[in-house]
């Protein structure tokens, strides 16, 4: 099977953690622990996000008087290489040495005209508490956002049209390698008045980007791990139910329902994913990889449910 796995950042950042590279370092060896098997009997592609390090390299490009920061663009490149470097170096410490592993830059084309751009809703960075997001708001000019009674920086989160590199994707596939690709959402760009294509301020979700690559790629199933054991209605209240399979029609009919900057583009890439190839797309803790492949875990979307099925059902 050709399995895309796009892993959330609960994979290299725990809520509560401190951003090192340490802690980010333990928590690949987790992910690579379950994404091993996968590696070793079927074609893997892997994405991850990178919301916590494009927040904190901007943060820190702010701090050095004199020297503008970097754009979001370049940001997202040099995320790309550095959580590919950790994953890559991880894999290969699990996989035969004779199993070809390659990080690729992945640029992706938004539209200029997307509405997202007067309207920032993806979260990147650190959580600060109120008094501190409004004295970096009121310094900076930032956008914030409040997540789970704490503030996160949000920025324009435009969706992607087109993935440059899925040629050289396809490629190192036939070729038996382990693909590590559209990192953060891939690296924003798009086409100016001149023809030319330039970087953008923004961040694309990578799960609304990877399920593009899944679907290009006609993936057999699309996972995204994150950290919630499944896609979950009237979320931390005392009804709450745990998803079990859905069909994505029904899914995108309650797409409102889930927060938009976390759960809601998961569900809309899965539901856009599983209408265009057929095929399956999985949602759930990255422990549960294992279960989502055998459809026992997470949340399933798949056309050969009819309407909902929970788990506590």
């Amino acid at each position: 099977m050709r399995i895309v796995v796009a892993l959330g950042g609960n994979a290299l950042l725990r809520r509560g953690q401190k951003l090192t590279d340490t802690n980010q370092r333990k928590n690949v060896r987790r992910a690579c622990d379950q994404l091993v098997p996968i590696a070793r009997d079927h074609e893997l592609v892997i994405s991850h996000g990178n919301g916590p390090q494009v927040g904190l390299l901007a943060l820190q490009g702010e701090s050095i008087a004199d020297i503008p920061p970097a754009p979001l663009d370049v940001l997202g490149a040099e995320t790309q290489g550095m959580i590919g470097y950790i994953v890559e170096q991880e894999l290969g410490n699990r996989l035969p040495f004779e199993k070809p592993l390659a990080t690729l830059l992945t640029m992706i084309e938004v539209d200029p005209a997307d509405e997202a751009f007067d309207n920032p809703t993806k979260p990147i960075g650190p959580f600060y508490d109120r008094e501190t997001a409004l004295k970096i708001r009121d310094t900076k000019g930032w956008t914030f956002a409040s997540v789970d009674d704490a503030y996160r920086r949000v920025v324009p989160s435009p969706r992607p049209k087109r993935i440059f590199e899925l040629r050289q994707i396809r490629w190192m596939l036939e070729h038996g390698a382990v693909v590590i690709c559209a990192g953060g959402g891939g690296i924003p760009t798009m086409y100016n008045a001149d023809g030319n294509l330039v970087g953008v301020e923004a961040v694309i979700d990578k799960d609304h980007a990877t399920g593009l690559l899944s679907t290009h790629l006609n993936a057999d199933l699309f996972v995204m791990a994150t950290d919630a054991d499944a896609v979950y209605v009237d979320w931390k209240l005392p009804t709450q139910r745990a998803i079990a399979s859905v069909h994505p029609d029904v899914l995108l009919q309650m797409r409102d329902e889930f927060p938009p900057g976390s759960m809601q583009p998961k569900v809309e890439a899965a539901c856009e994913f599983v209408l265009a190839t057929g095929n399956r797309a999985a949602i759930g803790g990255l422990d549960d990889l294992q279960g989502m492949l055998a459809g026992t875990a997470g949340t399933i979307v798949t056309t050969e449910t009819e309407g909902i099925a929970y788990r506590d059902a």
